[in-house]
Order: C-alpha cells, then sequence, then structure tokens
C-alpha cells in the first residue's frame, strides 16, 4: 500500500539537502547544468519509490546515488565506456551499487556516497560557480536562489518584482553560460573570491530573508531555509575571515533569527514586535551575533550594508522592550545605511524608526514620499506601514483604504491575518 508521507518526506529532504545533492553531483560530473538535471531526475525517481517503498534510511544519500546512477546513463548514451563514465562506474562499484534493483542499490550505497566532509565545499563551490563573473548580477542571485536556496521560480519573482517567466528564462541562460564557458566545480583561488563575494553574500541574505519572512504559502518563517542561510554564511566567514561584510551578515542572521522563538504563537499566527515575549528570544544566538559583529567592526573598515543592519539589529535585541529600544540610534543607523545603499525598503524601515523616535506625524511625509515616486507597488509592505501610521494619527477611513490594499497584495496566510485583524479593530 502506498505512503502518503513519502511524498512529504520526498519534499523536506529536497527543500533541506537540494543544494548538497546538487553540489556533490557537480563534483562527481564536473557539470554544474547536467548535475541539476540528474538531481531532478533523481527526484522524480523518489516521488515514485518511496511512497511504495518507504523512506530509505539515509534519504540524501539515497538521491545522491540515484542522481550519480543517471549520470552513468547518460554518459553510456554519449559514447560507449569513455574516461568520464569509467571513472563513475568504478566509484559506484566502489560503493556496492553496481548490481541489484536501483532502489536497493542506491539504499546500499548511500553510507558511502554521502560524504560528510565534503559536503560545505560542494555547497560553497556551488555558490561561487552561481555567483561567477561571466553571469550578470540579477543571473547570479537567481541562480543561486534556485539551486543553493531551493527556492522556486515564483518565490525568486516575489524577491526580484518580476514576472517568474523572467526568472526561468533568466535562469536557464544562465546554466548554459556557464556551459558555454566551461566554469570548472571549484572553490576559487583566494584571489577570485573577492570578485564574487558580494553576490554570494547576497545570495546568501535573500535565502534567509525569504526564510524569515515567507513571502508567500501558510507558514510565517522557513526555519529550515532560514537555517540553511545561516549555515552557509558560518562557513563563508570562516573562509574568508579578514571581510568584514561575512561577519556583518553572519551577526545579522543571528539577532534576526535569536526573535524566531516568540514571533509566533501557538496557533502559527505572527506575534507583533510589541507584544513578543522576550524571554523567549534565543539569548546564545544573541551572544553570537554580536561577537560576529564585534568582529566585523574590529577588522576596521568600517561597517558595510550587513553590518549597519546587524547593529540595527542589536538595537532591538539588547533593549528590555520597544519603549526601550534606542530609536534615535536606529534612526541614525537607517540614514547611514540609505545613504550607503539608497533603496526603498531602506527608506520605508526608516520612516518606521522615525515614527517611533518622533512620533507618526514626522514619518509620514517619508512614506507618502515614497507613494508618490511609485515604490513598493507590487508589495503589501508600503500600504501597511502608511496604514499603520494613519491609524496612530486618528485618519480611521483612510488607514481602511490601505490596510485594504495591503490585504490585496499580501500573499502569506498569516500576514494576511495580522491585517484583517487590524481593520476590524478599526472604528467603523
Amino acid at each position: 500500500m502506498a505512503d502518503p508521507t513519502g511524498r512529504e518526506a520526498v519534499a523536506a529532504v529536497w527543500r533541506i539537502e537540494s543544494a548538497r545533492i546538487v553540489g556533490a553531483l557537480s563534483r562527481y560530473t564536473g557539470d554544474f547544468a547536467l548535475a541539476e538535471d540528474l538531481a531532478q531526475e533523481a527526484l522524480a525517481e523518489a516521488l515514485v519509490s518511496w511512497p511504495l517503498d518507504g523512506v530509505p534510511r539515509n534519504p540524501a544519500g539515497w538521491l545522491l546515488t540515484v542522481g550519480r546512477r543517471r549520470a552513468i546513463d547518460a554518459y553510456r548514451r554519449r559514447s560507449a565506456l569513455d574516461s568520464r563514465y569509467a571513472a563513475l562506474a568504478q566509484d559506484l562499484d566502489e560503493g556496492g551499487a553496481a548490481s541489484g534493483s536501483p532502489a536497493a542499490a542506491a539504499e546500499d550505497a548511500a553510507d558511502v556516497l554521502w560524504d560528510p566532509d565534503q559536503i560545505d565545499d560542494d555547497v560553497l563551490a556551488l555558490m561561487f560557480i552561481s555567483c561567477h563573473p561571466v553571469l550578470s548580477r540579477e543571473a547570479r542571485v537567481a541562480l543561486t536562489l534556485r539551486v543553493v536556496g531551493g527556492l522556486t521560480s515564483d518565490q525568486i519573482a516575489k524577491v526580484f518584482l518580476v514576472p517568474a517567466a523572467t526568472i526561468q528564462a533568466r535562469i536557464t541562460r544562465a546554466k548554459k553560460t556557464l556551459a558555454a564557458a566551461r566554469v570548472p566545480f571549484e572553490l576559487p583561488e583566494a584571489g577570485e573570491r573577492a570578485a564574487r563575494l558580494g553576490s554570494v553574500l547576497s545570495a546568501i541574505y535573500l535565502i534567509f530573508t525569504e526564510g524569515s519572512s515567507a513571502s508567500s504559502g501558510n507558514e510565517l518563517i522557513q526555519i529550515d531555509l532560514a537555517s540553511e542561510a545561516q549555515r552557509l554564511c558560518r562557513i563563508l566567514a570562516r573562509l574568508v575571515p579578514g571581510e568584514p561584510e561575512a561577519h556583518g551578515l553572519l551577526a545579522l542572521l543571528e539577532l534576526t533569527a535569536a526573535r524566531f522563538p516568540a514571533r509566533t504563537g501557538p496557533d502559527g499566527e505572527p506575534v507583533l514586535l510589541e507584544d513578543q515575549d522576550r524571554g523567549r528570544w534565543d539569548h546564545a544566538a544573541i551572544l553570537r551575533g554580536r561577537a560576529a559583529l564585534a568582529r566585523a567592526a574590529r577588522i576596521g573598515r568600517g561597517l558595510g550594508y550587513y553590518g549597519l543592519q546587524a547593529a540595527i539589529a542589536e538595537c532591538h535585541a539588547v533593549a528590555p522592550s520597544v519603549g526601550d529600544t534606542n530609536w534615535e540610534r536606529v534612526v541614525l543607523l537607517y540614514e547611514a545605511l540609505g545613504r550607503l545603499a539608497p533603496s526603498p525598503v531602506v527608506e520605508l524601515n526608516r520612516a518606521v524608526a522615525v515614527s517611533m523616535a518622533q512620533g507618526p506625524a514626522a514619518a509620514l511625509p517619508i512614506v507618502d514620499g515614497l507613494v508618490a515616486g511609485g515604490a513598493l507597488q507590487h508589495t503589501h509592505l508600503l500600504p501597511s506601514v502608511r496604514g499603520e501610521l494613519l491609524i496612530r494619527l486618528g485618519r480611521t477611513d483612510e488607514a481602511r483604504d490601505e490596510l485594504n490594499l495591503a490585504l490585496g497584495l499580501c500573499e502569506n496566510r498569516r500576514e494576511r491575518t495580522v491585517l484583517e485583524r487590524k481593520l476590524a479593530g478599526l472604528a467603523p
């Protein structure tokens, strides 16, 4: 009898392990584009096999083994016993997966093939390949989010505020470009890393952002996705210890993730910052984040884009309550961040900080300027903030219009609940 939980297990394993699987297959085949295709074929086989036969004891290793078998089939089709096929076949023979049914062979070889000492290097190599200079910046980040972050085209499209078809075309072109340029699967030399580091940091940041505030779906936080971004950032910080922004990003992720335990209630509904039980915050993560921020500052080049955000997160982490937060410092940090990397999102966050430091009347012109400039039209964030400011100013009818607009743009069910609750609480 088919096991309905098998498909759920496939989805869970793929969400957590897809980057490691594609990375390992890239190392074995030397072909990044082929590796992703092989991983997808292994995923398809798991969707058929696991509900019928049960989840293997080493699910990720099972997928990797099946992917390698598919590689052998592909090379066999291309030419008879070429050198790459022979090498891969020998590897599988040594793993004990050369005979029997494919599923049984995969089960037998999984533990041999899944080498935990190689996994982290594989994933980092995958990230640096995805961020190769032959690709445009947009293509680098989109490809990394897809292959390393495991995000769907729809999720990536929401990050870039473009149609999903545009993202799909961008990723396809990126893979073809890497193949045409014959980019090898390896970590670049130290001198080459700097040229790609910004894109790698950006990709990790966007993976974490999607995990910490899901753009769609039924859950506010995707813990697995956010944790994977943290793991990658820790590895990267060890790889480039002299880069302050690697430590700044790590600090930001740790300090942000520290609030996860208090951000949702028992029913999964969001809990706003002012209502959170700060005793439930992960204080060990706060200590790790503050230590990483101190390391970034000690390097001596000044805090960058991620370091400044981490400094803002630290203001929240050390405050006993919302009212006791040093909002004036938060405003100054957002102003510095806006000068360093101007963006509508930074300006919107500055407006929120100004409203807390100086009142909603001081913040509303900032938000109105964003509206007049046509910024953030496709996200619920701007009307949500504007609606909240209008509520605090007693302009209820205008606030209702803004919250209704935000509700129409919001695709996360949990955040929609917050908006609905605010609307219901408005006076007639």
